[in-house]
């Protein structure tokens, strides 16, 4: 018997459709369903779980786009449950199934033909007057940007605490290889390919052009000082979480001791994902 967690986008417009789909698996073929408490829109019959209780979980089955998937990550890394993407975005660079080949996938994994892959996350903690305020994980990018304001933040940054530099910039992007096709690239970053293990900083608008982004090593300990900004800059993480930062404050990013493990199924190849969503 194979226990699934089932996590929905709640805002996808036919998820009655997709649960009428799942019904057919459930308590059936070797398959048992769960939903997550915090998930109340799913029907009851299904069993309940939650993040700190889910230890029995084989498999989290994610339905919705890439923001849904990092959403989840938290739920893989507590339940220490592999991720299967199920795409109904848009991009879907870390989906590997559709509603169309559902089926196929949970045989698959109910048989064991299927890969671990293992994604590196960031630990990113914020340090105020010597003491840390904040930490907490990301698996695409930390992102220390200017808010609301129309004037540049001066951001000084070093590695290993050596000086790298300085910058007047809206902000700085730091992602992973799996971030690095997402706000990274859209701010000129390379892509980097997801098994590597390291970091890309990228600066966003910087008042000088000779200003380009650096790519580091995972091993790395990088620490960025908020040296001149105004009250409503922030630093965001994975795009969902919000933080206010002051003059004053370090981010400090590391490569995390935990990873994110998502389920590999098909041929598709990174490459192939990135010839269909950019050229």
């Amino acid at each position: 018997m194979k226990n699934f967690g089932i996590f929905f986008n709640p805002n996808i417009e036919n998820k009655e459709k997709i649960i009428d789909l799942l019904k057919q698996f459930h308590d059936k073929e070797g398959v048992k369903l769960y939903r997550f408490t915090e998930q109340d829109f799913m029907p009851e019959y299904f069993y309940e779980v939650n993040m700190f209780n889910g230890k029995h979980l084989d498999y989290i089955l994610v339905f919705g786009g890439d923001g849904t998937i990092l959403h989840a990550t938290e739920y893989s890394i507590e339940c220490k449950a592999p991720l299967l993407g199920i795409n109904l975005g848009k991009l879907g660079f870390l989906s590997e199934s559709n509603l169309a080949e559902l089926k196929r996938s949970i045989n698959d994994l109910c048989s064991g033909k299927f890969k671990i892959q293992h994604r590196m996350l960031l630990n990113v903690s914020i340090k105020r007057k010597n003491k840390i305020i904040y930490s907490g994980l990301v698996l695409n990018d930390a992102v220390i940007y200017r808010g609301e304001v129309s004037r540049l933040i001066n951001i000084k940054y070093f590695c290993n605490k050596r000086f790298v530099m300085e910058t007047r910039c809206d902000g700085i992007v730091i992602a992973t290889p799996t971030g690095s096709t997402a706000y990274n690239l859209s701010a000129g970053g390379p892509i980097i390919s997801p098994w590597m293990e390291t970091v890309v900083v990228t600066p966003l608008n910087p008042h000088v052009l000779t200003v380009r982004p650096i790519v580091f090593s995972h091993k790395d300990v990088l620490t960025f000082q908020i040296k001149q900004t105004e009250n409503s800059s922030v630093l965001q993480l994975d795009g969902r979480k919000s933080h206010n930062i002051k003059k004053g404050d370090e981010i400090i990013i590391k490569s995390a001791d935990k990873k994110v493990d998502f389920i590999k199924l098909s041929n598709k190849t990174f490459f192939s994902i990135l010839r269909k969503n950019f050229i």
